[in-house]
């Protein structure tokens, strides 16, 4: 059976994350994740999800400083105090709201210093996944595609998948965003069986416009039976922009809900 959860990082974003954990239990949600989640209370997060019987599944480490246009730190070279700093209180916050995962960015790179960013990352992942594996956390690699966000150091779950690999640690997983596969790089049913026994989530939206997985060029009905066949017990995260209000878009969801 599929199982749905909500990325709070884009569903009800206007509104504050206690708020937008209601509206998520309210639509029928039992699961959700979030983007930044660091200015509200762990504790109150965990309590809200306790009163609503709702599962965290996840948040993104911090990107660092955004206004000079970084999308994470882990790669990185020469940042990697900063690095663990942000990361230490990302899993802090994680372990008290209940998350049991962490998505680690690792930032916008130069295609020249990859060879030495390659070995930051590396060496980062290894540090923050010994660290979250004493909580039980496990941490999220997501490939981008470059036409959201040019530059990012890895667009293709090869790549990703390269840098899993490397790092040698069980919890360290791949995010496979059907969204961001189909912009990048297609072939998406064929990825899936085979980056399957790494990939630790799922998440759609649809191509190319990012709304509700009900438009575009991907066929999530074959999508959807693709993972129910690969055996996929876990949630498949709904990370996507509403057209209009997010009640107004949940139609596709429907089916199924029942």
């Amino acid at each position: 059976m599929l199982r749905f959860s909500v990325n709070l990082g884009f569903l009800w974003a206007q509104l504050p994350l206690l708020e937008r954990i209601e509206r998520a239990a309210a639509s029928g949600f039992r699961a959700i994740e979030l983007h930044w989640p660091y200015d509200t209370s762990a504790e109150a997060v965990r309590q809200a999800c306790a009163r609503h019987d709702i599962t965290l599944l996840a948040a993104n480490a911090p990107i660092g400083d955004a206004r000079v246009g970084e999308s994470g730190l882990a790669a990185l070279p020469g940042r990697e105090q900063d690095f663990q700093q942000s990361f230490e209180m990302s899993l802090a916050w994680c372990v008290a709201a209940g998350a049991s995962a962490i998505h680690v960015l690792p930032g916008v790179i130069p295609p020249q210093q990859h060879l030495i960013a390659s070995n930051t990352l590396v060496n980062n992942l290894q540090w923050a996944a010994d660290l979250a594996a004493k909580h039980g956390v496990t941490i999220l690699l997501e490939a981008i595609n470059q036409r959201d966000k040019p530059g990012y150091f890895y667009s293709t779950q090869a790549e990703s998948n390269a840098i899993r690999e490397k790092c040698g640690r069980t919890n360290i997983k791949l995010m496979f965003d059907v969204y961001h596969v189909g912009v990048a790089e297609g072939d998406i049913l064929t990825k899936l069986a085979h980056y399957y026994p790494h990939i630790g989530h799922i998440q759609i939206a649809a191509v190319p416009s990012r709304a509700e997985p009900d438009e575009g060029e991907i066929a999530y009905a074959a999508i959807f039976e693709r993972i129910e066949s690969l055996g996929y017990a876990g949630w498949i995260g709904c990370e996507y922009k509403p057209r209009a209000s997010v009640e107004a878009g949940l139609a596709w969801l429907t089916p199924y809900q029942a």
